[in-house]
């Protein structure tokens, strides 16, 4: 639940940031129409330049339009899951602008300890184990003690007399001779169940392995993915400043602007889906390794207070 949380709170806010992208964008778009339109009216240019300027002007505020639905999804889905009523919840608009935690180096495996799904196979597999015994019991003899007391005599009439009382104390031995294969077969379902059970317990364990593999991995490509994305940003915008004196200038037409704004935008929109990727790439390494990782040192020290928790 706190995972799927932190999911839709970094997906708002990374429909906040594309809102403020796309607002500043239309913003800019509105400034290169109104150029465009004084250049048509001087005879510099053409209205077919008015027409592109003013298709990508219009396709940019439908853009912006369409990330409010989104972000309203998002905001209603947190509400739920805060449990309150959709209608009545509402979170004030705020780029996203953090930085993944800094995961520490030589995380230990043992953090997977604290995974519910791994305790939980660690117990069924205990289990397991103590049906073997139980099964495997059934072979030996029982053993009973037992007492009895009473009176004994040749007739009625001496029974209830005090020479005729008796009374005896001692074990009893009983096994069960044949049972036509019941405990054999028993044995037999205890230790299928128990191999069952540990492999259960080991694709439990290595999908773990596998969760926290794929979400180091994934950060440390996104990060890599972000800072060459900020440099494709930093490009896109320059080419964008160049295209854009030239077209004033008169050496370029309207379309070389139009492409370079394209491009502009679509490295812009991708830097802030490159970090919202890592932040919900950062929940879900936080996720498979149980809730962090101070947790084990949590863990530890719940165990060694109450003697609950035990791995």
């Amino acid at each position: 639940m706190q995972a799927e949380l932190a999911f839709d709170y970094f997906e708002l806010r990374s429909a906040d940031s594309q809102e403020q992208l796309l607002n500043d964008t239309v913003a800019a778009y509105t400034n290169a129409l109104q150029l465009t339109e004084n250049r048509f009216e001087g005879g510099a240019s053409s209205k077919s330049d008015v027409a592109q300027a003013q298709t990508q002007l219009e396709t940019t505020r439908a853009q912006d339009t369409d990330i409010e639905v989104e972000r309203a999804q998002f905001e209603h889905a947190i509400a739920i899951l805060l449990g309150k009523p959709p209608a009545e919840f509402n979170l004030p608009q705020m780029p996203l602008n953090l930085e993944p935690p800094a995961i520490p180096v030589g995380v230990p495996s043992q953090l997977l300890e604290c995974r519910p799904d791994i305790a939980a196979a660690e117990r069924r597999a205990e289990e397991a184990n103590e049906q073997i015994g139980i099964a495997r019991a059934a072979y030996f003899p029982t053993v009973a003690l037992g007492a009895t007391a009473g009176f004994q005599g040749t007739s009625l009439l001496n029974w209830f007399t005090w020479p005729s009382r008796l009374w005896a104390v001692g074990p009893s031995l009983s096994q069960t001779l044949f049972d036509g294969g019941r405990r054999r077969a028993t044995s037999d379902i205890a230790l299928a169940n128990y191999d069952a059970v540990v492999a259960a317990y080991r694709e439990t364990t290595l999908t773990a392995f596998q969760q926290v593999e794929d979400n180091l991995a994934a950060l440390r490509v996104l990060e890599r993915e972000g800072r060459e994305q900020s440099e494709a940003v930093a490009a896109a915008e320059e080419s964008l400043q160049l295209f854009t004196n030239r077209y004033q200038g008169g050496v370029d037409n309207y379309l070389q602007v139009i492409t370079a704004q394209t491009t502009t935008l679509s490295n812009q929109r991708t830097a802030i889906d490159i970090l919202r990727r890592r932040m919900e790439a950062s929940v879900l390494l936080i996720k498979a390794l149980g809730g962090g990782w101070d947790v084990f040192r949590r863990c530890r020290s719940a165990r060694v207070c109450d003697g609950r928790h035990r791995f």
